[in-house]
């Protein structure tokens, strides 16, 4: 079974296609406007080999938003339809990421269960024209789309494109591992038998 999605979403803010292969080869190709974002979304994309294909148009002139916050909804609800049944899959990963002078952890359960602890200091409040508050918006819509629960943790660090930087990579890791087929694993990875 080829854990594949595309997911299409146009609003009056954005107009997004975005394609997803959780067994892929680290291959990305993102348009999405907001060049900060394109960087750590192929970050993410080659951390975790999975191919990501982003097209995104949105009310950039506004600001970054509006497109930040769907790219993270549709990837979520990429992620979700990729994993199917989940049968099999490891279901938790985690991923310990350094950046230079910064130390990122990335925790996921693929739980049906959305959550997102997000425990991270960003000292600027810009990157280049990017504002980092977003970081948690993206994170936050990524979670609860993809029903998962997300923990973030920046352990230090003092530049603030590298703390993103080495979140992004540890997402990627954390999620590739989470999603890994255990041949080990008989089923639904719950006691419940459902995740």
């Amino acid at each position: 079974m080829e854990r594949r999605a595309e997911i299409v979403r146009k609003t009056n803010e954005t107009d997004i296609t975005l394609s997803f292969g959780i067994d892929g080869e680290g291959q990305s190709d993102m348009e999405t406007g907001v060049p900060f974002m394109s960087h750590m979304l192929d970050l993410f994309t080659k951390h975790g080999q999975f191919d990501c294909k982003i097209v995104a148009n949105g009310d950039t002139e506004v600001d970054d938003h509006h497109t930040t916050e769907d790219i993270g909804i549709c990837l979520g609800q990429a992620l979700l339809t990729a994993l199917g049944d989940k049968k099999g899959i490891k279901r938790y990963g985690s991923a310990m990421v350094p950046m230079d002078e910064a130390l990122a952890q990335v925790v996921v359960d693929l739980s049906n269960r959305p959550h997102l602890e997000f425990r991270a200091d960003l000292p600027s409040q810009k990157v280049g024209t990017f504002d980092t508050e977003l970081v948690h918006e993206f994170l936050w819509k990524l979670a609860i789309e993809a029903r998962m629960n997300l923990h973030v943790i920046v352990h230090y660090g003092h530049n603030t494109h590298h703390i993103i930087e080495a979140i992004f990579k540890a997402l990627g890791r954390a999620i590739d591992e989470a999603s890994t087929i255990d041949p080990r694993v008989k089923g639904i990875p719950s006691t419940k038998g459902m995740l």
